[in-house]
């Protein structure tokens, strides 16, 4: 089975900023993103859901509640219930500190239109259904959209193999007419109770017919890359940040590490 390349354009080892450099900015939020870029990460990740009038908002909760004051957190309903004229009011900085009370969280293309195709970007989709969600196709579409420039700098994940799924088959309809060059996708995974136990251990690459592989960076051993290697799945493990960490997974052979420091990490642009 061919599978699409992981960023075949970029250098060894790929570095993702997780949710931005969020050790040092809030999460999620254009200062995030623009200090991972000013420190030299040359990728970043983030999450996005689909807004009730089908907008693709930057954040990773279904809610706001977590990263938002109690009087501004959008009523604490879920981001799937809200336009994102609401969104865009909430404070999504002052958690992390008073001083980022002005961020808003991004809608995704606002993110892509700034920072690619200069940074590659990992776009986690956020979401729990297994059929009839608007997500992947929402995507597939803006995609498409931006244009082959943009697009030829992204990767799509999540750890629900089924919207995985969706979004490759979606992109493939929607990339077709203008010959856009595949996507890569990848499934997620990690051995936690929140995730369903025949997830946990990467089982979903099966259900997803993914590209390459996000597994939790504990669960990598010295032989993981190298069946990993035989399916033809790069391995870029989470989330790391020591850099002797990030050195002996790649030595071991995984194609890149995504790392809430990457200001520690020694590969820079």
């Amino acid at each position: 089975m061919s599978r699409a390349p992981l960023l075949p354009d970029r250098p060894r080892p790929l570095v993702f900023a997780h949710r931005g450099c969020s050790s040092l900015a809030p999460e999620n939020t254009l200062a995030a993103f623009t200090l991972a870029r000013d420190l030299g990460a040359p990728g970043i990740e983030l999450d996005i859901h689909a807004t009730a009038d089908g907008r693709l908002v930057v954040a990773h909760d279904d809610t706001l509640v977590r990263v938002a004051p109690p009087d501004n957190n959008g009523g604490g309903k879920k981001l799937e219930d809200l336009r994102y004229e609401e969104i865009a009011r909430v404070d999504a900085g002052s958690f992390f500190d008073p001083r980022w009370a002005a961020e808003r969280p991004p809608l995704l293309e606002t993110v892509l239109e700034t920072f690619c195709p200069g940074m590659y970007v990992d776009i986690e989709l956020k979401s729990r259904k297994t059929r009839d969600d608007p997500l992947p196709g929402l995507l597939a579409e803006k995609l498409r959209a931006l244009g082959g420039t943009i697009s030829a700098a992204v990767t799509v994940s999540s750890f629900n193999p089924f919207c995985v799924r969706a979004f490759k088959r979606a992109w493939r309809r929607a990339a077709a007419p203008g010959g856009l060059r595949d996507i890569p996708g990848a499934v997620i995974y990690c051995a936690d109770p929140e995730v369903p136990w025949i997830l946990r251990r990467g089982f979903g690459r099966v259900l997803a017919g993914c590209d390459y592989l996000k597994p939790i960076h504990r669960q990598v051993n010295p032989l993981t890359p190298r069946w990993a290697a035989l399916e033809g799945r790069p391995l870029v493990p989470w989330t790391v940040d020591t850099p002797a960490l990030a050195e002996r997974l790649v030595r071991r052979g995984c194609a890149g590490v995504i790392t809430n420091r990457p200001q520690d990490m020694p590969w820079k642009r």
